[in-house]
């Protein structure tokens, strides 16, 4: 996204949050109780109680009126990324991570008992593991970003040549083991590039490098956007089926059921007018992508962002860009969070 300006045995284990436990001695998971999910249920638009949760995108440096639609359960904060040369974290590579802007901005966002999610990585700039020089490194610059924001979950957003670099994908995948040694508690997911057809090589690489590092992987949160050119037909069709690709893929490289790995994905579509030419994403896709998510149990939906839910104004001032702080799409503000909430 966007920054600002067949399995061995033993794996199925991997998925923390959407089985019950696993036996270290077989290797086996036990999936007939699935434990609760990393958000609390949601009210859908008829009231039924739903367990996928939302949570958006946000900037963690600057706030926005939209943060709160849709009563987010938890807030992806984008984006924790090397300062540039060096091991040392820093918000979208230009603010410390104990800036007090930021930490003021997190204790706004959790004052009304919602959680925060430290996004690493991202579109742009250097993804730590490109810069650290060791997994003991890698992991306690990770650990001072998630102490920094009060977070116990994690989210790698690994994306174009990050996600071709194999170097730092293995670094990554050690990384991450150590860190969830020290912190019993911290969750991780993995947002990944998909396309309708599933998955890239690369990405299921990286999911079998965090298998192979024993990785306790609770959801692999897809970004069903930006396909290319050659796709500009229905963005909410593309993005159910760019999910059953992965999922597919997920059973595979997980060695885990249908249900479960339903249960650790989650799905972020990028509202409204996308990168590429051709491809607006629609309230209505936003409606029938919530839809498909609580029917099929899915973990958490997710959108780019809070700060773009909104209507663009026109006028001769440039302020508005529909890639940068709203949609380009007819809307009231706050209309897509309430979409995905439910």
């Amino acid at each position: 996204m966007r920054r600002f300006l067949k399995p061995a045995a033993g794996l199925s284990c991997l998925f923390a949050l959407a089985t019950a436990g696993c036996s270290a001695d077989t290797g086996t998971s036990s999936e007939s109780t699935p434990e609760q999910s990393s958000a609390a249920p949601t009210q859908s638009a008829s009231g039924t109680s739903s367990s996928t949760g939302f949570a958006p995108y946000v900037s963690a440096t600057s706030a926005s009126d939209l943060d709160s639609a849709g009563s987010p359960s938890t807030y992806n904060l984008a984006f924790v990324i090397s300062d540039g040369s060096s091991c040392t974290p820093e918000w979208n590579g230009a603010y410390a991570i104990t800036d007090s802007a930021v930490t003021s901005r997190i204790s706004a966002l959790t004052e009304d008992g919602a959680d925060v999610r430290v996004s690493f990585g991202g579109a742009s700039g250097k993804e730590l593991a490109e810069t650290c020089d060791s997994a003991e490194d890698l992991a306690e610059a990770y650990g001072a970003a998630l102490d920094a924001a009060g977070s116990t979950r994690a989210d790698f957003d690994i994306e174009g040549d990050t996600l071709t670099d194999s170097d730092s994908v293995e670094l990554r995948s050690e990384a991450i083991a150590l860190l969830q040694k020290e912190r019993t508690d911290l969750t991780v997911s993995f947002t990944l590039p998909v396309m309708p057809s599933g998955l890239d090589d690369d990405s299921v690489a990286l999911l079998q490098s965090a298998n192979n590092s024993a990785v306790q992987v609770s959801t692999v949160n897809i970004m069903t956007m930006n396909y290319g050119e050659s796709y500009d037909g229905d963005m909410g069709a593309y993005a159910l089926t760019s999910a059953k690709a992965a999922h597919t893929q997920l059973m595979d490289v997980f060695g885990t059921s249908d249900a479960t790995a339903w249960r650790a994905m989650a799905l972020t579509s990028m509202i409204g007018t996308n990168d590429v030419d051709g491809e607006t994403f629609t309230l209505a896709d936003a409606a029938e992508v919530r839809s498909f998510a609580e029917e099929k149990e899915i973990a958490w939906v997710s959108m780019w962002s809070t700060f773009r839910d909104q209507e663009c104004v026109d006028g001769d001032d440039g302020e508005d860009d529909a890639l940068t702080n709203c949609s380009g799409v007819e809307q009231s503000s706050g209309a897509f969070g309430k979409a995905f909430a439910g």
